[in-house]
């Protein structure tokens, strides 16, 4: 799991530009998560529920203005990866996935994008900062 700047899934591999930083802002930009799933042979041909969430430094959802009240940043999918034919038996199976995320009104702080394989019950997460805007010192005019 990898922050970037941006990221596509195209034919089994991760492009990414601007990946592997930590910390981020003053001001919103867009990101994006980019993960690589190395799915277990026994668990191709099964459909598998992905939770991607981000949590504050506490650990709890980062809520975000909605149309009717503030909700969790929460992105949830379906993973289902097929055996190919050829394939050596007990092979893990990869499969890219990369999200795109518009700016994001963050607080200054620590923040965690967590992804869990809910039915498996398997996290991984990818943590950053979003920096403070820089203080502003105004000096009195020179006489």
């Amino acid at each position: 799991m990898l922050l970037a700047d941006s990221a596509q899934a195209v034919e089994g591999k991760l492009y990414i530009l601007g990946g592997g930083w930590s910390a981020t802002g003053p001001m919103p930009t867009p990101s994006a998560i980019a993960i690589k799933f190395e799915v277990p042979w026994e668990a191709a041909n099964r459909k598998h529920h992905l939770r991607i969430e981000l949590l504050d430094s506490d650990g709890r959802p980062v809520l975000l203005p909605g149309p009717e009240a503030p909700q969790p940043m929460l992105i949830q999918a379906d993973l289902e990866v097929g055996r190919p034919p050829g394939m050596t038996p007990g092979t893990p199976l990869d499969s890219p996935l990369a999200i795109n995320i518009g700016p994001l009104p963050l607080q200054p702080g620590r923040y965690e994008w967590r992804c869990t394989v809910v039915e498996a019950n398997v996290s991984q997460s990818c943590a950053f900062s979003f920096r403070e805007p820089p203080v502003t010192v105004r000096l009195p005019p020179m006489q």
